[in-house]
C-alpha cells in the first residue's frame, strides 16, 4: 500500500531506528504535524515486566485533559422517597414507568440494585 506525500516527507526528516527522549519526540511530532485537525500520538513503552506475576502487574489511570468528550447524564428509576433522594443527589432525570420513553432516546443505561 502506498503512503501519502505528507507521510513520505515526514519519514525522510528523521532516523526511524533511533530512540528519542520524550521531550524530543513530542517536539518532533509537533514539527511534523501536517493534518488540518488535532492529530493523535500512540505511545508504546517496554516496561520489562511479566504480566503473569501478580507483583509485576502494571495498573493505573489517566485523567484526560479534555475529558472523554461526552456529557454524562444520570437517569434514576425510582418513586417516592427514593426518587427525592436521587434528585437531591444530583440525578438529571428521575421517574418511574413514565421515564421509559425518555430513556429509549439515550445511548446507554447503568442499572444498579
Amino acid at each position: 500500500m502506498a503512503n501519502g506525500k505528507r507521510y513520505d516527507n515526514a519519514v525522510q526528516t528523521f532516523d526511524r531506528e533511533a530512540n528519542f527522549a520524550p521531550n524530543e519526540a513530542v517536539a518532533m511530532s509537533k514539527q511534523l504535524a501536517t493534518a488540518k485537525f488535532d492529530e493523535t500520538i500512540e505511545l508504546v513503552c517496554r516496561l520489562g515486566v511479566d504480566p503473569r506475576k501478580a507483583e509485576e502487574m502494571v495498573r493505573g489511570t489517566v485523567a484526560l485533559p479534555s475529558g472523554t468528550g461526552r456529557n454524562v447524564r444520570v437517569a434514576v428509576f425510582a418513586q417516592g422517597e427514593a426518587a427525592l433522594q436521587a434528585k437531591e443527589a444530583g440525578a438529571d432525570i428521575v421517574g418511574d414507568s413514565d421515564l421509559a420513553d425518555e430513556v429509549e432516546k439515550e445511548t446507554s443505561i447503568l442499572i444498579l440494585p
